[in-house]
């Protein structure tokens, strides 16, 4: 089964941080980027640029209407997409992710088509 493993935030969320946490913190994500790729279990992963420099798009009278801003709040920082045995493994993952980062990690299961009840409402 394939999981989006997502981390939040931008680099305001270093302050505070000592450099030896900064350090360590990058080292673990290099590491677990290889013990996953080892393991057969990265399917692809990537820091984002800061949501400052994101930009929202949305159509308005029928042509695109661009803001430069991230939706999310805080935004989207990076993610990984692993193919694992089951939701166990993606939350053993991103407990460590989280314990190195100090920081919740969201887990989405990725689809391989709408949900059940979206299909339902279709019919």
């Amino acid at each position: 089964m394939k999981y989006m493993i997502m981390t939040f935030g931008d680099t305001s969320g270093l302050e505070g941080r000592s450099t030896d946490w900064i350090t360590g913190m990058i080292e673990f994500m290099i590491r677990i980027d290889v013990e996953l790729t080892e393991t057969g279990e990265l399917v692809f992963q990537q820091g984002l640029a800061n949501g400052p420099d994101a930009k929202t798009v949305q159509i308005a009278d029928g042509r695109p209407s661009i803001a430069r801003r991230a939706v999310t709040a805080p935004p989207l920082a990076g993610f990984w997409i692993v193919d694992v045995v089951d939701e166990a493994r993606a939350i053993e993952i991103a407990g460590r992710i989280s314990e190195a980062a100090d920081a919740p990690i969201e887990v989405r299961a990725c689809m391989d088509a709408p949900p059940d009840d979206v299909l339902q409402r279709i019919g």
